[in-house]
């Protein structure tokens, strides 16, 4: 503070003042390192809650990482279900139609069963007797025509019967063709099956891992809202700090200009009584040469006494 006037106060009224100047100096210094020592209190603390923080956080990155794996594993397995059960709907559709064809054609062969009433080695062998008969043999008109409508029957029955084997012969064909199919379908059911038990381990896996992840953020947020509380806990200390020291400065600045003008006093006291000195060491010199040392010193700083 240098427009404080000096010039006029005396030598106790600096010392007063400056005994003033350095307790309250040193009140504010002691209360300064509380303050410190209480911020490092908390920032020890906010430090441990920081390192918690940040452990829990890495954690959750870690754990959902994984869990995201198992989601992507999951889901992939899933699309080959899906992809699985297309091909599987398609052969069901083709086993249905075979289902169907088969139901349809033993339908008409079991028809054309009820209406040939026999076998086509039977029947043919029924009609060719009959044919000769009608053709060859003396027989009288009734029996002739009762024959000639068996001959019609015979050979209603017989048609038949070709077309029955006709269609049995479609029946075993439609069968064999069929067997593929079906014993595909019991294979994707198979895959199926083991695919859907792999997805529901990675889709457990993938919840259980992010429940692990919720658990850990909430402690997270719950140790960055300790850390939040200790910076508004310490947020008043630190806004005392600034001040204080600024005001420490000041009041050292002041202390300095009155310790400067005591200096100035001590310098002329010291160079008064140096003069004193010397003047009695000049008066020893020249009334009896018996000097001390201090008195010789004075008088070669002086330039009194050369050698």
């Amino acid at each position: 503070m240098t427009d404080i006037d000096v010039s006029s106060m005396t030598e106790k009224d600096l010392k007063n003042k400056v005994n003033d100047l350095r307790t309250e100096i040193g009140h504010h210094e002691r209360e300064l390192k509380g303050l410190f020592r209480e911020l490092k209190l908390h920032r020890s603390n906010s430090d441990e809650l920081k390192e918690k923080r940040n452990s829990f956080n890495a954690q959750v990155k870690e754990i959902v990482a994984r869990a995201r794996d198992a989601k992507s594993k999951r889901d992939s397995i899933n699309s080959k279900i899906a992809s699985l059960k297309s091909t599987r709907n398609a052969v069901n559709e083709k086993t249905r139609k075979f289902s169907d064809d088969i139901s349809d054609l033993k339908s008409k062969r079991d028809d054309l069963n009820k209406m040939s009433k026999g076998s086509v080695e039977t029947l043919s062998k029924a009609y060719a007797a009959d044919l000769d008969m009608f053709l060859n043999a003396d027989i009288p008109l009734k029996h002739e025509i009762d024959l000639f409508g068996r001959l019609l029957e015979l050979k209603t029955r017989l048609g038949a019967a070709f077309d029955a084997n006709s269609i049995h012969k479609q029946l075993m064909e439609t069968y064999e063709a069929s067997k593929e199919v079906f014993d595909s379908r019991e294979d994707v059911g198979d895959d199926i099956r083991k695919l859907a038990e792999e997805s529901q381990k990675h889709h457990l896996e993938m919840i259980d891992l992010y429940n692990q992840a919720d658990e850990l953020r909430k402690a997270a947020d719950a140790a960055h809202a300790q850390i939040s509380e200790k910076y508004a806990v310490t947020a008043p200390i630190r806004e005392k700090i600034d001040p204080l020291k600024k005001k420490i400065a000041l009041l050292r600045d002041e202390l300095g200009v009155y310790l400067e003008k005591l200096n100035d006093i001590q310098v002329k006291k010291d160079d008064k009584k140096q003069e004193e000195h010397l003047v009695v060491a000049k008066e020893k010199l020249e009334k009896s040469g018996r000097l001390s040392l201090e008195d010789l010193k004075v008088l070669m700083e002086k330039g009194d006494l050369k050698f």
